[in-house]
């Protein structure tokens, strides 16, 4: 039943392979990097600003989800911190910098399509604030989950005011370099001084997202190279061979965390599809890696999370420190699962493989549905879990499907694989195979002419109350890029 495998974790697994130079895509080799360019890019945001001005569904429904969060109120005011500690043993505070950050983004976000300025100036001064103090990040290893998700998160919000007269760009670029990076940077080297596989996927990729973050928003090549890189070859569990290490022939890739639980498995993904859609804006196709190895784990995910039936390999991995102690975990099944459990992880995925690039999806359509509109930080309780993603998926991501196109990279197609990476494109730069989706089905979210509707049908999105919004916006138009 196995179609592929990926390069084995463990007691008994095959040796890692050796890593290869990065194939930096010609197009985009010594170029500027593109502006806005993490999560959302201009053509993104001018799609946003529109169809919620026309009323469209259903993005109106997911900007009423961002107007209704208290996280996203002008009036927020920020505490900034000179430590944040993250971890047993410390004071940890660090709450209050993922607040205060899901408040910059969110401000940010709004504002970028309503046009109202208070909500500009306010993510400013927050982030403003917390650059001209923040000065380090410590506690147990958890510092290294602190780094990387309030890192990549902080970049992003960041990224959508550095126009913003009064915003410290120099500043908040010296708080990724020195505060938030080299914890990333360095647990991808060393790992906390364990043995590589002592940590599951999601502190690998929480490090991937926060690298890559920081090379595009100080326009460091370099470290967007060394992010990508490591996506693809890196010795950690958190590469896309080691976090799907097994694609089945019903093209389902096991997502390695599934044998743990179905909190962190679905935060490994966010955060994948995280760097992939960050990567995709510079025109670098990690979504289509490996002949679409991401989609296959979502998909394997998403049909798990819904209830499904998956299959599980036995995985073992050998655990801690180098030097010291040492031992072996055996994931030998899937988790149990609680298809109520959410996350604002589907539409940028789902988005990305339907609309993007015309693959069916069955089962990340249906996640994205059911979790419709999504919300973000604060909408989905007030602990750490609730803050890993940015969230809004169903305003910022949902995108009409071109009939006669497929959308490439910001910075223009990524060149085809070579076979030795086993991922050759056809027509619209990715496999039909790739998809994972029952063949002929006829589930309410199967994708096509009419899946925005299907979709809002299956979520039960309605009309947003309070009649017409009158919404007005800046003229974007002469800093517009093509989606």
């Amino acid at each position: 039943m196995l179609k592929a495998t990926g390069i084995g974790i463990g007691a008994g697994a095959t040796a890692l392979a050796t890593p290869t130079a990065l194939a930096t895509p010609a197009d985009a080799a010594g170029a500027p990097l593109a502006h806005p360019g993490l999560l959302h890019t201009r053509a993104d945001l001018d799609r946003m600003a529109a169809k919620v001005k026309t009323g469209a569904r259903p993005y109106a429904a997911g900007f009423a989800k961002l107007t209704a969060n208290r996280h996203a109120q002008s009036g927020w005011r920020p505490n900034p911190q000179a430590v944040v500690y993250r971890g047993t043993g410390t004071p940890e505070n660090y709450r209050i910098l993922y607040n205060d950050i899901h408040a910059a983004y969110q401000n940010a976000l709004r504002y970028h399509v309503s046009g109202e300025e208070a909500h500009a100036d306010t993510a400013v001064a927050i982030l403003n604030a917390w650059s001209g103090k923040l000065t380090g990040l410590e506690g147990s290893a958890d510092r290294f989950l602190a780094a990387g998700l309030y890192g990549y998160q902080f970049a992003n919000a960041a990224e959508l005011v550095r126009e913003h007269g009064d915003f410290d760009l120099g500043r908040a670029r010296e708080l990724m370099r020195n505060v938030f990076h080299p914890l990333s940077d360095d647990f991808l080297t060393r790992h906390n001084n364990a043995v590589v596989t002592n940590y599951w996927p999601n502190w690998d990729l929480t490090a991937i997202a926060c690298v890559l973050a920081t090379g595009i928003f100080c326009d460091e090549r370099a470290v967007v190279e060394r992010a990508v890189e490591y996506f693809k070859h890196g010795d950690g569990m958190g590469s896309v061979k080691h976090a799907i290490p097994v694609v089945h022939e019903d093209g389902l890739g096991e997502w390695v965390e599934a044998g743990r639980d179905q909190g962190h498995a679905l935060l490994g993904v966010g955060l994948m599809g995280t760097v992939c859609e960050m990567a995709w804006n510079q025109g670098i196709d990690l979504y289509g890696y490996d002949d679409s190895r991401f989609l296959k784990g979502a998909q394997y995910v998403a049909k798990w999370s819904l209830g499904g039936d998956v299959p599980y390999t036995a995985n073992t991995r050998r655990k801690g420190a180098i030097g010291g102690w040492s031992g072996s975990e055996t994931a030998s099944g899937v988790a149990g699962v609680d298809p109520s459990m959410a996350r604002p992880i589907w539409a940028m995925i789902a988005n990305h493989y339907t609309k993007r690039r015309g693959l069916p999806a069955s089962y990340l359509t249906r996640a994205a549905a059911k979790a419709a509109p999504e919300g973000g930080g604060g909408d989905y309780g007030p602990n750490s879990g609730g803050f890993d993603q940015l969230g809004f998926g169903t305003l910022a991501f949902t995108r009409d499907r071109g009939r006669d196109r497929v959308e490439e990279p910001a910075g223009g197609p990524s060149p085809s694989p070579g076979p030795s990476s086993g991922g050759s494109r056809g027509a619209g730069g990715a496999r039909p195979q790739a998809s994972a989706s029952p063949v002929g089905g006829e589930d309410l979210a199967a994708t096509g002419s009419g899946d925005a509707a299907g979709w809002a049908a299956a979520a039960g999105i309605g009309a947003v109350a309070g009649g017409l919004l009158l919404l007005r916006r800046r003229d974007r138009a002469r800093r517009g890029v093509g989606e």
